[in-house]
């Protein structure tokens, strides 16, 4: 397995599909890229905006933790 990019909060915060066409969302510590969901599209899901770390906000999901998983990992979540 390659070894992961560290992806800043601030580098995160710009792909959200408004600043940037890119899609992304942290869960768990890893980055996804989820630019290719029709689900996320400008960057919003029902309430949730891309570009932010989504972890605490999955168990209100209606959905189980597979739907992101299904993505591919950009690179770990830096927290400073």
């Amino acid at each position: 397995m390659p070894r992961l990019k560290n992806i800043s909060l601030a580098e995160l915060a710009l792909r959200n599909g408004q600043d940037h066409d890119e899609v992304w969302v942290a869960y768990k510590g890893l980055v996804y890229d989820l630019s290719q969901s029709r689900k996320w599209k400008n960057g919003l899901h029902y309430s949730h905006w891309a570009g932010q770390d989504l972890s605490a906000e999955l168990k209100d999901a209606p959905h189980s933790e597979q739907e992101i998983l299904k993505f591919p990992v950009l690179g770990k979540l830096l927290n400073k």
